[in-house]
């Protein structure tokens, strides 16, 4: 590994450290200023291979995708309530810091399937929605206007404060769904849904991912589309990393990595006909 990728891993280790000290991660100037370091310093054009991390460093990052779970959970939440505060809250969406980001994302995520599916899918699930599913209400008031957005989640206080802020629109609230499940527990309604995205922070490590995914080719229509948010080079610090050689059930269609400020990969795969 050379001395350019070396400086950005001690980079991250150093953010990490100071990170993890912190008495909690809730939305503060410290919290704040510390994770947009983090996201800059790994959206640098240098590659980072992190299957090349000694020991150390891949467990740092381990601990590191967690702290960062859990902290764009109380982000997201903390701006739910915001947005939701007021008469119309999808007036005010644009308020969250990464909404920019969420735009890009899904454009990039519908342009995919645009050139997979022959037709706009009917009805979508998205797992691992939130308490601020703006992919969905992207995807659904920009792109695709007719079809049906079912979004999982295991938190039922994350759903309903998602349901806060699209209920106050009666168009969209007829197409938005909230369902408070754990997705390990779903079976037979999956069969419905013509794509199912699943979230980048479903699934915190390797195994607990490809545990999801197995269960979801044991539960998907042949022939359903599976949009996964992966991570690659440096990204890898703050998302897991999707192996397509892991998608056992599934053939994979299409792999976008971004060279902008998008931070997740997208992974499009089929789920097999004989399944």
């Amino acid at each position: 590994m050379g001395c350019q990728e070396q400086q950005l891993i001690e980079k991250v280790c150093d953010i990490y450290d100071k990170l993890s000290r912190l008495e909690n991660l809730n939305p503060s100037k410290q919290v704040n200023s510390l994770f947009a370091q983090l996201v800059q310093t790994c959206m640098s054009q240098c590659h980072v291979d992190i299957t090349e991390l000694n020991e150390r460093e891949q467990a740092m990052r381990c601990k590191l995708i967690k702290l960062c779970g859990k902290a764009e959970g109380l982000l997201e939440s903390h701006f739910a309530t915001l947005i939701g505060s007021h008469d119309k809250p999808l007036n005010h969406i644009k308020i969250f810091p990464y909404y920019s980001n969420y735009l890009k994302l899904s454009q990039v995520e519908f342009s995919m399937l645009n050139k997979i599916c022959s037709q706009a899918p009917k009805h979508i699930a998205f797992v691992g929605s939130g308490p601020l599913p703006l992919t969905s209400i992207i995807l659904a008031t920009d792109h695709l206007r007719t079809t049906c957005f079912h979004n999982f989640d295991i938190d039922p206080s994350a759903n309903a404060k998602a349901i806060q802020l699209v209920s106050s629109d009666p168009e969209l609230s007829k197409r938005m769904f909230f369902h408070t499940a754990d997705i390990m527990n779903v079976s037979s309604s999956f069969k419905q849904y013509e794509v199912v995205f699943l979230a980048a922070l479903v699934g915190m490590d390797k195994e607990e991912k490809a545990r999801v995914i197995k269960y979801l080719s044991g539960h998907m229509a042949p022939g359903a589309l599976l949009l996964m948010r992966s991570a690659n080079g440096a990204r890898a610090f703050l998302y897991p990393v999707i192996d397509p050689c892991d998608l056992q059930g599934f053939e994979v269609l299409s792999i976008f990595h971004p060279r902008d400020d998008v931070i997740n990969s997208v992974i499009i795969a089929r789920k097999n006909s004989q399944g």
